[in-house]
């Protein structure tokens, strides 16, 4: 009796790790996907701030674009973000620089 028990254990156990790993498996695939549609849309976001720039409005980039005027302001705002950010980790690594330059 007591081997059958362990064997249902053993059966229950297995199953149960290989659904965490299952589990955990479709959270990484996940993440890493997340990871590739942000990449995506601040690439999209630039191109969308060119594409303004080049056709000379809002309005004109929509009717270009075929992209409704809020879907523009929307990528405006996430390149403006982008640019604020990476000149913000731009000035935290120049003074980093700057200090173990002077200490050199």
């Amino acid at each position: 009796m007591t081997v059958q028990n362990m064997d249902k254990t053993v059966s229950r156990k297995q199953r149960l790790q290989e659904k965490q790993r299952r589990q955990l498996a479709v959270v990484d695939t996940v993440d890493k996907a997340e990871i590739k549609v942000r990449k995506a849309e601040t690439e999209l976001a630039v191109a969308v701030a060119e594409a303004v720039q080049v056709f000379g409005d809002e309005q004109s980039a929509s009717e270009g674009l075929d992209m409704p005027v809020e879907t523009i302001r929307h990528f405006l705002g996430m390149a403006e973000k982008d640019a604020a950010d990476t000149a913000k980790v731009a000035d935290q690594d120049g003074g980093k620089e700057a200090e173990s330059s002077d200490g050199a």
